[in-house]
This record gives C-alpha cells, structure tokens and sequence, in this order.
C-alpha cells in the first residue's frame, strides 16, 4: 500500500559544530574548526542544490551541535540554498538551535537577515552549580540576558529548553529553574529528562562525586508540578515534553508526532520521504568528501513497511495532549486500530492511564509519566 505524500514537509539542517562538547551529550557533534565548518557549508549548499523534490515545505530547522556558531553569511547562503531549490513557503517557520553564550546583537541581526523566524535557546538551568555538573559554558546570567537581547532584537516567537532531573537536583530547586523560565515570558518550552548515557563523562563524574538523580517519585513530582505552574502561566501542554502558548508550538516538530514527512541534510541528519527513512553518514569529513566527489551521502535507506508505518504514527501521535484520531488513521492505513491493539491497551484505559473515547485515543497525565511503557504496545 503506497499512501498520498504528505504536504507540506519539513527541512531539517544538521550542524554539528560546538564550542565544547556538554558532559551528558550524545548527539552527533565534533569541536568547532573555522576551516572545517567552511568546508561543512560549501557542503551543504551543494547537497541542497542536488535535490530534485519539489514538494512545499513550511519549516526548516537548523539543529545540532550548536548551528548559532555559524557565520552571517553562512547562514544566510544555506537558508537561500533552501529557498533557490526547494519550494518553501513565504510564511515558513525558520528555526535556529542557539546557545546561550552566542547571543549578542550583531548574531540577532544576522539570523533576522538570514530569515530566521523562531529561535529554541539551550538553557537547561538557570542554577550556576547545574550548569556546571552538566559542562555548560554560559551562566544563568547569560541566559536571562540573552533572551532579552533577542527580544530587543525584534524574535516574537522563542523556545527554552531546560533539563529536570539533574544530578543532585531536588523538586524544589528544579521548580525554582520553571519559576525562573516563566518570568521571561517564552512563547514555546522543551523541558527534558536528563537520560544519563554510559559513554558520557557526565556519568564518570557522578560516580566521583557520588550525586545521584532523585527518586523516581520526586521525578514524577517535578513533571506535573512544573506542568501546573506552565499551564497557569499561560503556557499549555501539547506533547509529552513540550507546552506553548496558543500559536506556538513547533510547527517542524510537529512533522514528527503527526506522521508527517521532512529531508534531512548535513552529517547525521535522519529524514522520512515517501516512506523511505535514511540516515546520512555521521563523520564530517566523510559527508563533506561524498558531496564534493557527487556521491550519496547516506549511510542507509529502507522503505518503511505497512505495519511500521502504522506503528510509527501511533507511536508518534500519543506523544501529543490531543491524542490520535483512530479513524482518520484506520482510514490512512486500512486497518481497524482499536480492534488490533485495543486489547493491549485496555488495561490502561481501566487504570486511568489511557483515554480512549471510541473515535479518539489520549494519554492522560498519569499516562504519560509511563508513556514508555504505554508505547511499547505498538512496536
């Protein structure tokens, strides 16, 4: 079953480059080299430049690494670069990752110039000794300093992230950093289980320094009470880690929960096209030798069967508040979605962890502190 493409899509930009890598990170970076990040950008121009899509995009995201260490002009040729082949739409949601210690006017103005539109700031803490177990480079300071900068720069549409359940980190101390994040006014939040991998040093250094993460417990406090405050303060949940205020929320991330499609570009980048998922090679070097030498740059590519498709948009849809239309996605996908999991997921619908409506399927608050668990029905 081949089923109609998915309109509009998504563009997402990797740019691996940062100043220092966190202690907890395990996504796809490398150290910032001036001469390497030139030749990282020719690359991506040119990657761009060789898509044959014309499908409509209404988004592109720069993540990463930490893409606000890229240059004016830079930004600017690969947003253009976009623009040139790809069918982007006027009004298209432009999202730059940024961290705190690389905001300063000038930076504002040239992500402006360059079509930036929405901004998603990497807090994670507004407590100096936080930042430090986690291997920041900025200060509380800096963060709130920098969201009033570009706020005078003229941004009306910002993101903040924070990090809960951090080493040594209490409920009070957590609910002190949303307190912190409410009084600056975001339009859009993230707010993220610190998930402690075995090959970060952040693991190593708190098992010399004997922290510990709070109890599961405290942990399930911090959520739902970080939740009320947000909701009170005019900011509403719409996925499992992320709220907004009405008109905000993440309209490329939204592609993602709502089974919809996107081209990814840079090393590491994933993407989802006509039911093909692919991955691109994760080295640098490696990406930006296959574009000059004309070659493909991904590491892998299958077509997604039925049943995954299947799996994956309800997998995916139950992150957000609204839950899943089981209709519109049995008519998507010609099956009958309660008949074939409703048996699975009927315990959790008794346990007040599930709502299910007979048209609509929800995770409710409890629901979604063992989403995990709930999810793992559909793989």
């Amino acid at each position: 079953m081949t089923r109609p493409p998915r309109e509009p899509i998504g563009i997402y930009i990797h740019i691996p480059f940062c100043g220092s890598i966190c202690d907890y990170c395990n996504f796809n970076r490398s150290l910032h080299d001036a001469g390497e990040r030139v030749r990282y950008v020719e690359a991506l121009t040119r990657d761009i430049a060789r898509v044959s899509d014309l499908a409509r995009a209404d988004t592109v995201y720069f993540g990463g690494g930490t893409p606000s260490l890229l240059e004016r002009d830079e930004l600017t040729r690969i947003v253009c670069a976009c623009r040139d082949t790809l069918r982007i739409a006027p009004d298209a949601e432009v999202t730059l990752e940024v961290n705190p210690e690389t905001i300063a006017p000038d930076a504002c103005e040239g992500w402006r110039e360059a079509g930036i539109t929405r901004l998603s700031i990497g807090v994670q803490s507004f407590d100096d000794a936080e930042l430090a177990r986690l291997g920041r480079r900025h200060s509380a300071r800096t963060a709130k300093e920098g969201v009033a900068v570009v706020r005078a720069a003229g941004f009306d549409n910002i993101s903040l992230d924070l990090m809960m359940w951090l080493p040594a980190q209490t409920v009070d101390a957590w609910l002190q950093n949303v307190d912190a994040l409410i009084a600056l006014e975001p339009d859009h939040a993230s707010l993220y289980l610190l998930e402690v991998y075995p090959n970060a040093p952040l693991r190593d250094t708190m098992a010399r320094a004997h922290w510990s993460q709070a109890p599961d417990d405290d942990a399930a406090e911090m959520y739902e009470r970080a939740m009320e405050r947000l909701a009170d303060a005019g900011l509403q949940q719409y996925e499992i880690s992320n709220v907004a205020r009405a008109g905000r929320e993440a309209r490329h991330n939204l592609k993602y929960w709502s089974d919809g499609e996107w081209l990814a570009f840079g090393c590491g980048a994933h993407g989802t096209r006509d039911d093909v998922r692919w991955r691109n090679v994760t080295g640098t070097d490696d990406y930006i030798r296959r574009v000059a030498a004309g070659e493909s740059v991904r590491a892998d590519s299958r077509r997604l069967t039925p049943g995954e498709r299947l799996q994956e948009a309800l997998f995916m849809g139950l992150r957000l508040t609204r839950g899943v239309d089981l209709g519109a996605i049995g008519a998507r996908y010609g099956v009958d979605v309660w008949e074939q999991y409703g048996g699975a997921l009927f315990p959790y619908v008794e346990s007040g962890h599930v709502r299910y409506d007979g048209t609509r399927l929800h995770l409710t608050r409890a629901g979604m502190l063992v989403a995990n668990e709930i999810l793992s029905v559909f793989v």
